[in-house]
């Protein structure tokens, strides 16, 4: 898949898999965008990867940081042709009649807000020449689990998102699709297994998949072989679809 010449913006780019995208799609030819609340380990990160990446702080839950962040990877780069909504939190796992609101609401913000100001801004860029915009889901959005009510009401709503974006634009040439990836060896991963709640914190961490699996998924979504699969949910628990991607 070559991406040369073109600009992908990745939310939650700090780590996991935000900045294995990063890396992933710099190595396909694209210009990278990385943006995350904190800037040390994004610029860290761009300097590895070199002139082709810039490192923007923006808080996904600000539609103004969003709208700006965009606006400055247009300016720097001629055009935003891909957006990697994968910036998401599941800290404090608590049960919900135990749940603080101000903190339940937090992650509505980050992971339910920050993904519709991620379209809404992306959109704007994408209306002309087209575009994709990815979202990272769970399998969260599609039944209920203990202690993560926050998480699994926000991922449900981001998948209704990416239908409800597929339905409106895809006739302006704007490519909608969620990842599920399955678990996935990352830092969230750790703060599952530290909470000690429900089945997925007993897991053992050679159980979960390793980050760059799902950075190559998402440079496959890019691709016309993908097509198939607008407005829908792609999941990596799928065989099929780990092999269309070429991951073993």
């Amino acid at each position: 898949m070559d991406m040369t010449g073109k600009t992908v913006v990745i939310t939650g780019a700090s780590r996991g898999i935000g900045a294995e995208a990063a890396r992933v799609f710099a190595d396909a030819g694209a210009n990278v965008v990385l943006l995350a609340r904190g800037t040390a380990s994004i610029e860290a990160l761009s300097a590895e990867i070199g002139a082709s990446a810039l490192a923007i702080a923006c808080d996904v839950s600000d539609y103004a940081s969003v709208e700006a962040a965009l606006a400055q990877a247009a300016q720097q780069f001629g055009s935003v042709d891909v957006l990697i909504n994968n910036a998401g939190v599941i800290e404090p796992i608590s049960h919900l009649m135990a749940a603080d609101p101000a903190e339940w609401g937090q992650v509505i913000d980050i992971n339910l807000k920050g993904v519709f100001y991620g379209m809404r801004a992306a959109a704007e860029h994408m209306r002309e020449k087209g575009g994709s915009i990815l979202t990272i889901s769970s399998g969260a959005a599609h039944g209920p689990v203990e202690a993560w009510s926050h998480y699994c009401a926000s991922k449900a709503g981001a998948a209704m998102l990416t239908r409800c974006l597929d339905k409106e634009e895809r006739e302006n040439g704007i490519r909608a699709m969620g990842l599920s990836p399955g678990t996935v060896a990352t830092q969230m991963q750790k703060e599952i297994k530290a909470s000690g709640v429900n089945p997925v914190s007993k897991l053992a961490w050679e159980d979960h998949i390793p980050a760059d699996w799902p950075a190559r998924a998402l440079l496959w979504m890019c691709s016309a072989d993908a097509d198939a699969y607008l407005g829908e949910e792609i999941s990596l628990r799928d065989e099929g679809i780990r092999k269309r991607v070429g991951l073993t």
